[in-house]
């Protein structure tokens, strides 16, 4: 098969930043081979420059294979500019930092009683993730807008709210948004549940009419129905049935099974006390509260989700590499799959190749008015021809707008102190996440200082002058 057997294929250029990903990356080259409405060329750039050459390797073989039906060229990038030069579209999908500093983020703050699930968004590691993350995106915008400053943006990296703000507020007019796939998690729970408690089986998250509001990884559903049907009187009678045993379906689903699965319990007791359908892994959600599920790793197992750990995601690198050399050994056959995001859908949409309804992480332009405006929120977006248009999700319930203003006015505050590496306004900012409530200014200094000091490598001087 060759370029021209659709003729009607959309031909492309996309630039990767963060080109060598070990995961992501495959599914969204598998996603691109499957859909035949577009072909075209992806530019990898890493500041790993082998992981991107070995993701050359294995985007050609999925290209080549022979039930690719689209053809793409992958070719390794020397720079930012070389990348995004004449791009029309540019997925930033990065690690930022090493292991190490994660290591910081997740493990330090256990020496004063905070333990965090994920440590990648809110709480102590998910501030001092975001000040090594701000300076990299402030380099990244400023390249969109000087060498491509037309092209559109999706990012994949956490903090998720912070990446999408950053951008714009270094290139005001870029066209950029976040795509996050735990709300699709919480739609399959609903289908789920139709199935096991209304014997109505076979329903697809898409078929779901939901209304997505709050910020990335604390997100809820205000709204949920299924032809006709309003999910919520089902849901409070699927939460009082399995409130203390946790659901899940068994076999690999089960929470004991995984570090990312739960028994959807932090779920059922944030819809007891605020009435909306919490939209995200329990992992993220239990970050975002006072440490009413993460007090200790007992507390967190009664809860029925799980710590992950450093060292496991180091093992989990290093089975990826093996992987990684199989697929290109031909060790590992390789099959083409779907990777269930909807990054090539969305591109597609945006191309005029169809209207579509997704969950996105844009500016508040006033789609949950009572929320700052420019703030990054989560809300359902119409994409289409070269536009998003966020869907109007109305103000959110008075009950969680406090939870969810607290983190948008800590995350602006993230981002002011970053950029002028303010060491006084993060110190605040970082004690005033409810994970630290009950920690010590004495205790809470001496954990900020050496956090901060671990991530020197990634940070401004200024910040240790």
């Amino acid at each position: 098969m060759s370029f021209d057997a659709n003729p009607k294929a959309k031909e492309l250029t996309i630039a990767y930043i963060g080109g060598g990903s070990r995961g992501w990356a495959w599914g969204f080259m598998m996603d691109l081979a499957m859909d035949e409405a577009m072909c075209g060329t992806v530019r990898l750039y890493d500041i790993d420059r082998s992981a991107a050459e070995r993701n050359k390797t294995i985007g050609s073989k999925i290209s080549a294979h022979p039930d690719a039906v689209s053809r793409w060229e992958y070719v390794v990038s020397d720079s930012l500019k070389d990348a995004l030069t004449g791009a029309d579209f540019v997925v930033i999908s990065i690690l930022p930092g090493t292991f190490e500093e994660m290591r910081s983020d997740v493990h330090l703050p256990e020496r004063v009683g905070i333990y965090q699930p994920v440590g990648d968004t809110v709480g102590a590691g998910g501030f001092m993730r975001a000040m090594r993350t701000i300076p990299m995106y402030v380099t990244i915008a400023e390249a969109i807008r000087d060498y491509s400053p037309d092209a559109w943006i999706i990012n994949y990296t956490n903090p998720m709210s912070l990446c999408v703000r950053t951008l714009y507020e270094v290139y005001p007019a870029i066209k950029a948004f976040g795509c996050c796939h735990e709300v699709f998690g919480t739609q399959k729970l609903l289908c789920s549940m139709l199935k096991t408690e209304a014997g109505i089986d076979g329903v697809k998250r898409q078929e779901l009419y939901t209304t997505v509001t709050g910020i990335n990884h604390f997100t809820w559903l205000t709204r949920a129905s299924y032809q006709g049907i309003d999910l919520f009187p089902m849901y409070e009678a699927f939460v009082d049935k399995y409130y203390e045993t946790g659901y899940d379906e068994g076999g690999d689903n089960n929470w004991m099974n995984s570090h990312f699965n739960c028994a959807q319990r932090v779920k059922f007791d944030l819809f007891r006390r605020y009435g909306a359908i919490a939209a995200a892994g329990d992992r993220h959600l239990a970050e975002f509260t006072a440490p009413w599920y993460t007090k200790d790793p007992e507390t967190v197992r009664s809860w029925k989700f799980g710590l992950t750990p450093v060292d496991w995601r180091i093992e989990d690198l290093h089975d990826r590499l093996r992987r990684s050399d199989d697929l290109i050994s031909g060790k590992e056959e390789l099959k083409l799959k779907p990777s269930g995001e909807e990054g090539h859908l969305l591109l597609k949409a945006i191309l005029g190749l169809g209207d579509l309804v997704s969950n996105v992480n844009i500016p508040n332009r006033g789609q949950i008015p009572n929320l700052p405006i420019g703030s990054v929120v989560e809300t359902n977006a119409l994409f289409g021809r070269d536009r998003i248009e966020p869907v109007f999700a109305g103000n959110m319930p008075a009950n969680i707008l406090p939870l969810i203003a607290r983190h948008i006015y800590n995350q602006e505050n993230t981002l002011t102190a970053a950029l002028h590496c303010d060491r006084k306004l993060g110190f605040s900012t970082f004690m005033n996440d409810p994970q630290l409530a009950s920690v010590s200014m004495a205790d809470g200094q001496k954990l900020f200082d050496d956090m901060l000091e671990n991530q020197r490598a990634y940070l401004p001087e200024a910040w240790f002058k």
